[in-house]
């Protein structure tokens, strides 16, 4: 009996160093973050952390959100705040880089940008295909209308992209001046985006088609008839009909049938694209009478 006993207290002071090693020694299987990274820390069983492992504070620009270290959703959000004489004319770029540049967008301030002191801005990325790494990197810089090299300045966040189960394709329609000089005004072509698996996916398509062609889809002749700004202010989809109500801004200074036309078609075709609408009714602030009319 005593030799039973023994071999139990010999046990437990043996497990007892043993998780006392690994607690002091941190070796416990786990994902720690370092230099903005999710790095494995033994053989964790659990995924890699979604979040990201901390926010940017540089002395000229804070960057709230994707934090460094996060998966990325798409389209992609960017919020923060940058000092005055980051901007120019109230804007900065911003680049998404893998093992190429994947996207460039211009932040927007959110606030009077004529002062020293930060102020708040917001950017949105749309991407049209991701490339096979796994990783990335946003590049913050500072608007340079100089040229001048000793004037550049950039902070640079890592980021994780999501695997391709993560993701879907959405089309969005715009006027095309390559695939039809002529202009014939109720013509509009796809082109594709990525985004986050979501509920809402037409209000998403939406939303990307008012944001307007990308610099890259520029190049390629693209390019949007409706107003920047328009909001989208309610969406239903109910027996095969869509239902769209915009603010004013859709109409604002809207004139001509060629651009009436080019827009309704923008927004039908985008809608259209899902089999579960076969018609598209617009309203704008609930009303549906004389829209969108030359």
């Amino acid at each position: 009996m005593k030799n039973i006993i023994l071999v139990i207290a010999i046990v437990l002071v043996v497990s007892g160093i043993i998780l006392g090693i690994r607690f002091f020694s941190g070796s416990e299987d786990t994902w720690i973050c370092q230099d903005g990274r999710w790095l494995k820390h033994g053989q964790p069983s659990a995924p890699m952390p979604v979040s990201g492992c901390g926010q940017i504070q540089a002395e000229d620009i804070k960057i709230y959100s994707p934090e460094s270290g996060q998966t990325l959703s798409f389209p992609l959000v960017i919020e923060g705040q940058a000092r005055g004489n980051w901007y120019f004319e109230a804007s900065f770029p911003i680049k998404l880089l893998s093992d190429k540049e994947l996207a460039v967008t211009v932040a927007q301030a959110q606030a009077d940008w004529m002062t020293e002191d930060f102020v708040p801005f917001k950017a949105v990325i749309d991407i049209s295909f991701l490339s096979e790494a796994s990783e990335g990197i946003l590049v913050f810089q500072k608007d340079n209308p100089s040229g001048l090299p000793e004037n550049d300045k950039e902070i640079r966040v890592p980021v994780y992209f999501p695997g391709p189960k993560e993701l879907t394709t959405v089309k969005v329609f715009f006027n095309n001046s390559n695939l039809d000089p002529e202009f014939s005004c109720n013509r509009v072509f796809p082109t594709e985006r990525l985004v986050s698996k979501t509920q809402g996916i037409a209000r998403i398509a939406l939303e990307s088609l008012f944001r307007g062609s990308t610099f890259k889809e520029q190049e390629q002749g693209f390019s949007t008839s409706i107003n920047p700004g328009v909001k989208i202010q309610e969406l239903t989809i109910e027996n095969n009909i869509a239902r769209v109500d915009f603010d004013s801004q859709l109409e604002f200074q809207v004139g001509g049938s060629c651009r009436v036309s080019a827009i309704r078609a923008q927004i039908e075709q985008t809608l259209k694209q899902f089999p579960t609408v076969n018609e598209v009714i617009i309203s704008i602030n609930g009303r549906t009478e004389d829209i969108l009319q030359p």
